[in-house]
């Protein structure tokens, strides 16, 4: 049965010390199913993992969060071209609602981004997410690009790691400002800061 969500879309600032535990947890639980190492950065109430979002969509139903996407303006580099995006990430589905459709619903943060200023909508996604993804790109709302590789900064310093990775991800564009014939071309992303 699908939950009927309420979505509320906020600044960061917006958010109070009550739904930063309650996203933490919501991301506990979301991304732990994938491992223990996944749910480390939301412990002690924190709501993010990487970069800290500045705009949110959280959906809602009677259970508390349901479902979530984060939003950060930023400077990409596309091969060498300097680019003014929106990353979106910190995307989570709650598990007990996953496959009830409600990644669709999410398409209620696309009437905010051009309020944004930025000519694309940027994501990244793991391989595995393809068909995924591609489903709800279907109506136009976005295009899977691949063979792209995303540098991107550690959120934290480790005396053992390099302070960058570099990874082989999706990438998810939607054209905002402009049309996706003028995506740069370009096989590798510098975030040059930690993903969303």
């Amino acid at each position: 049965m699908r939950s009927d969500i309420r979505w509320r879309l906020c600044w960061e600032n917006d958010l109070q010390l009550a739904d930063h535990a309650e996203l933490s947890d919501f991301f506990r639980k979301s991304y732990g199913r994938t491992g223990a190492f996944h749910t480390k950065p939301f412990e002690g109430g924190r709501s993010w993992a990487g970069a800290r979002p500045e705009f949110r969509a959280i959906g809602y139903d009677a259970h508390g969060v349901a479902a979530h996407m984060g939003i950060l303006r930023r400077f990409i580099k596309v091969g060498e071209v300097d680019l003014l995006v929106a990353e979106l990430g910190l995307y989570g589905v709650r598990p007990d609602l996953e496959g009830f459709g409600i990644s669709f619903s999410l398409s209620v943060v696309f009437p905010v981004l051009p309020q944004l200023g930025v000519p694309f909508a940027f994501g990244t996604v793991r391989h595995a997410m393809r068909n995924h993804v591609e489903r709800l790109c279907r109506g136009g709302l976005a295009t899977v690009v691949s063979g792209v590789r995303v540098r991107s900064t550690l959120p934290d310093v480790h005396p053992d790691l390099p302070p960058t990775r570099l990874e082989d991800v999706l990438l998810l564009v939607s054209p905002i400002g402009r049309s996706m014939d003028e995506w740069p071309s370009g096989t590798l992303i510098d975030r040059n800061g930690p993903e969303l």
